[in-house]
Formats: C-alpha cells, structure tokens, sequence
C-alpha cells in the first residue's frame, strides 16, 4: 500500500502558521534570552501568543483544547516548531510536558484528565516524569528501578532518589515511577503516580548542571523521602508502570526528533547564508568545494532523518509497536543533527563559535540527545537483538 509522504492540507496550513508565528514572534524572544530558559512571565506571554495564533498545543484532543493531530501531522508541525529552541515552549509541546500529556490521555481515568491533563494542556501548570535515578538504579536500563512505593493505611508511601529529571523545578505534579513488587533487575513490577507539588515528601534536593540550558525548569535531583499518596494517584494499574511507560517512550522520542530537527534546518540555514555572503580567496565561500559537501551532508542528513521519523509515525498511527523503528529513527536523528549543527558551526568559522549568533548554543543543546531518551549504544544493542531475533524466528524481514 503505497504512503504519502505528504501532509493534509489542514496540516499543512498550521504548519505554515507555526513556522510563521515562529520567526516573527518566538526567535526574537530566543534572540533577547541568547537560547536559554526565560521566566515564567516570558513562558507565559509566549504561550498566550500561541493561543492568539492558534497553534498552540496541536498534538491534544480537541476536547482539551488542543488541535487532535496524529503523529505524522506532529511531525510536520513539531518541526516548524523546533525551528526556534524557544518554540516548542511557546506551543506547549516542549518535554517532559508533552510526553505526558500522551500518556495521560491514553492511560489517566476521567477524574485525572480533569484533575491533571486539562490544565496541563492549557498551560496552566507544567510537570515532570519522574524515572531516572543515580547509580545503580535505573536509567538505560528501566529495569534496575529502586524507588519503592509500599502499601500504607489509605494509598501508597514513596521511598527513593530519583535525578535528571527535566523540569521538576516548579512543576505542579510529578509521575513517579517506583516499584511496588519484585526488586531491581526484574523486568515488571513498576507503578506510576501521580504526586503533587506540595507534598512534603517530595523534594527538590539539587539543579544538575549540564550542557544544555534550554529545557524549562531544568534537569533535578528529588528525593522521595516518606512521600505518602492515596489510591487515586495512582495511573494505570499496580505493577504495570514499565507497559504504560511504553505508550509514552516511542512517540516521545519522536517527538524530541521532530523538534530538534528544526533546530538542524536552523542551522543549515544560517550557514548557507554566511557561505552564500562570505567572500575568500577570490570567490564566495560557498563556491569551494569542501563547504559544497558540507552544505550537501546536511541536506542528505535533513532528509534522512524526516524520512525515518514519518516511517515511525505511519507505525505508531496504524497503531503498532513500533519499537524497531522508533529506535532506528531516534538513534540516526541524534547522531544526524548533531552533524549538522557541527558541520554549520564549521562552515561560518569564528562566527559559528562566538556568541553573535546562536550555533554554538544549538551545538550545546543537540549533544546531549544522544543520550536523553535512550543513549544511541543501547538503541543500537536493543536493534540488533530484534534483527537477530528475527532471523532466529526464520521470520521474513
């Protein structure tokens, strides 16, 4: 059955109103801030710019206020978004909140939309998921979680250390992941919660300094510490947190491609300006054949990466696993931009590493996506063992 590749024409309509609103509304308030994370108050204006435009929060249901596209048309508009590091925050479509969002609408009762998806979609709060912890607990591998969360008169009592958890500071919830059965190493046995800010329990022990600035309410250590909930923090079932989870990592990373695939056009485009301007050794710098490949590297990567990004879409929106091919997408993603903003920072020189323009922040900021959501090795261990799987199965590719 043959796939087009192509967006709606209602799709494609917003995503041109987003790229739009993007450079008229977003860079210059990117530009102001130098990339990293304004206050609350810029956040807040920038939202409601996006309401006034209407593209904000195109990837929930309409019943809450969002636009209701699939992943394929996430995809489309995510990328205009991510055109800009601020856009993504202006659309409410930034991490951790949209992940979330996914996996509320997916997986919460009808009491919690209410209670928690409804002014997260609006914007009204922010949140974070709350699953990586210090070593030896999880982090690559979920498995080895060490948070516990034991039966107590009334709900759930919440015990362990969790880190790197991107935009806790100021959040009004978090959904921890802490086992209820079984101990680490054990592949079931996890629950998520839902834990409010506020809850003396939970704190905030530590921002982690890190490369990247850009990610709203930053990268925190918390501590579960006596941290008591009842029965309705509960989301989803006990003990079936790691299958939930899934229903949030595949399009999750997806999404986090899609935005910094904005980010790579950006700096392609900065660098074709400078080597369609900059004069050298008696021609344009564009003009040299070594600059020629670069600008053709980033074009291939640009393109590649899009193709297997919709691939992945077109999975999850006929409703597979997807899991071979999320991973195969976020693993060359990763690897791919950060080639491009590296070779765009090369290709303007000087200019590319001071502060005049903003690719060596997008440098700082890509990096790290080799990492976050799965590092490429274990993506590239967990791909080969479904291929090899597969062969053993005598299954037909």
């Amino acid at each position: 059955m043959p796939i087009d590749l192509a967006p709606d024409s209602a799709t494609a309509e917003l995503a041109r109103r987003t790229a739009a609103f993007v450079r008229e509304v977003v860079i210059p308030v990117e530009e102001e801030h130098r990339g990293v994370v304004p206050a609350e108050e810029v956040r807040t204006r920038l939202q409601q710019a996006a309401k006034d435009a209407g593209v904000f929060a195109p990837h929930v249901a309409t019943e809450y206020g969002g636009l209701g596209l699939d992943m394929r048309g996430r995809a489309t508009v995510f990328e205009e978004a991510g055109y800009s590091l601020l856009g993504p925050l202006a659309l409410n479509i930034a991490a951790p909140d949209e992940g979330n969002m996914h996996m509320l609408e997916a997986i919460a009762t009808a009491e919690q939309k209410e209670r928690y998806l409804r002014p997260l979609a609006s914007g009204a709060t922010r949140s974070c998921f709350a699953m990586t912890e210090p070593a030896p607990g999880a982090g690559s591998d979920p498995a080895m979680l060490t948070t516990r969360a034991e039966r107590v008169p009334g709900g759930w009592r919440i015990d362990g250390r969790k880190w790197f958890i991107t935009g806790a500071d100021g959040a009004g919830f978090a959904i921890c992941m802490a086992r209820t059965s079984g101990e680490p190493g054990d592949g079931g046995g996890a629950t998520m919660f839902l834990v409010d800010a506020g809850n003396p329990g939970m704190q905030l022990i530590r921002h982690i300094d890190t490369l990247d600035e850009s990610l709203y309410g930053g990268h925190v250590e918390l501590l579960f510490d006596n941290c008591v909930v009842g029965e309705d923090a509960i989301l989803g079932e006990v003990d079936q947190g790691f299958r939930y989870a899934q229903v949030r990592l595949g399009p999750a990373r997806m999404t986090h491609c899609m935005r910094w695939l904005g980010i790579a056009r950006r700096a392609q485009d900065i660098a074709v300006e400078r080597a369609a301007e900059r004069r050298l050794f008696g021609s344009r710098l564009g003009e040299l054949g070594m600059v020629q490949q670069m600008i053709a590297d980033n074009e291939i990567d640009i393109a590649a990466s899009r193709g297997l990004i919709l691939q992945a879409c077109w999975e999850l929106d006929q409703g597979r696993g997807a899991a071979q091919a999320t991973a195969i997408a976020k693993t060359f993603c990763a690897e791919a931009i950060w080639r491009v903003v590296d070779r765009s920072l090369q290709i303007c020189g000087s200019l590319g590493i001071s502060g005049d323009i903003l690719l060596s922040r997008f440098l700082r900021e890509v990096r790290p996506f080799r990492i976050y959501d799965g590092p490429s090795e274990t993506h590239r261990w967990a791909i080969a063992r479904r291929v090899l799987r597969r062969h053993d199965s005598g299954a037909a590719r």
